[in-house]
């Protein structure tokens, strides 16, 4: 029964500190771009925290794209991504506009900017 309990505890652990959580900022019409490679499945918690619209979209790396969002100021929004798909945040604007995400899944992701 101990090591039944033991090893419950060290799975909700496990479960829960394998995550990444960041701010990112984005420049005027610029791209952030999570997952550009090969991936499992992962999902995101995403807030804009700006004061412009952002839009999110899912593209899978063999092309295409799919499930765009407009996601508004202080908005929160929850995406799930499938395996090789990356997460698109868009910024139109001519402002810089924030982001506060939490990743959970594959964190084997490829991270980067596109204009």
């Amino acid at each position: 029964m101990k090591n039944l309990i033991f090893a419950c505890l060290v799975l909700v652990t496990f479960t829960t500190s394998c995550a990444l959580t960041s701010n990112t900022v984005i420049k005027a019409n610029d791209s952030f771009i999570l997952g550009n490679n090969q991936h499992g499945s992962f999902k995101v918690k995403l807030r804009n925290v700006s004061k412009e619209n952002i839009t999110v979209y899912q593209a899978p790396i063999k092309g295409g794209t799919h499930s765009p969002q407009i996601v508004k100021p202080n908005q929160l929004v929850k995406v799930s991504v499938d395996k090789n798909t990356a997460l698109i945040v868009a910024n139109k604007s001519v402002e810089i506009v924030s982001v506060d995400l939490k990743v959970v899944g594959d964190l084997g992701l490829s991270m980067g900017y596109k204009n």
